[in-house]
């Protein structure tokens, strides 16, 4: 049985925005509540927006199509993953010149969202190329890598249910597929590395 992709994607999607829009709303609050100066209130609304933007910028390219024609500029990427980024646990460093292929993108995206479910604590994300080889290299304290789902992106099993929370590890055969990619996952101590 294939896991519902759409209804998956819609409660990730939801989980992620949930925060930084309560984080809207709690502002709003606060502002109603005062009589004289809103600095602090202001900044959490302010801060609170950029982050939804950001998310929603990020889950256009990695959730939604893409065609063999399109591109997305180096300066959208650094945009996304820097607001991204912001008042996170994980840096990322990307380090790939020029505009690329949105297909390409689309994996790096959930590439790295895959990345992140193993690190709780945080850490950094380079992202680099070798040759034609993008190069996803992840450090952090106390990695925790569920082999059965990165498993699944080489070899997806028929009837595995996913969670929302995982969603990208269902979407991904299909996206490296659709880029033409295959995926070389390795996990040591301290750090992981995916290469497609």
């Amino acid at each position: 049985m294939q896991p519902d992709l759409a209804a998956l994607v819609g409660s990730r999607i939801c989980h992620d925005l949930i925060s930084p829009i309560g984080a809207i709303g709690n502002g709003v609050e606060l502002l109603a509540l005062t009589d004289g100066d809103t600095g602090a209130e202001m900044d959490l609304i302010s801060e609170s927006v950029q982050n939804a933007s950001a998310r929603i910028r990020y889950f256009r390219i990695a959730y939604g199509a893409a065609s063999e024609e399109q591109s997305v500029s180096r300066s959208e990427i650094l945009s996304i993953l820097a607001a991204t980024a912001r008042g996170g646990r994980i840096n990322y460093i990307w380090n790939i010149a020029g505009d690329q292929p949105r297909r390409l993108v689309r994996a790096a995206l959930l590439m790295l969202q895959a990345l992140e479910a193993a690190m709780p604590l945080g850490g950094d994300i380079q992202i680099t190329q070798d040759g034609e080889i993008w190069v996803m290299r992840a450090e952090g304290p106390r990695l925790t890598v569920d082999n059965e789902l990165w498993g699944n992106i080489s070899a997806p099993p028929m009837g595995f249910r996913y969670t929302a929370a995982h969603v990208q590890f269902a979407l991904l055969p299909s996206v490296l597929a659709e880029a033409q990619r295959t995926l070389q996952f390795r996990h040591m101590n301290d750090h992981l590395i995916a290469r497609f």
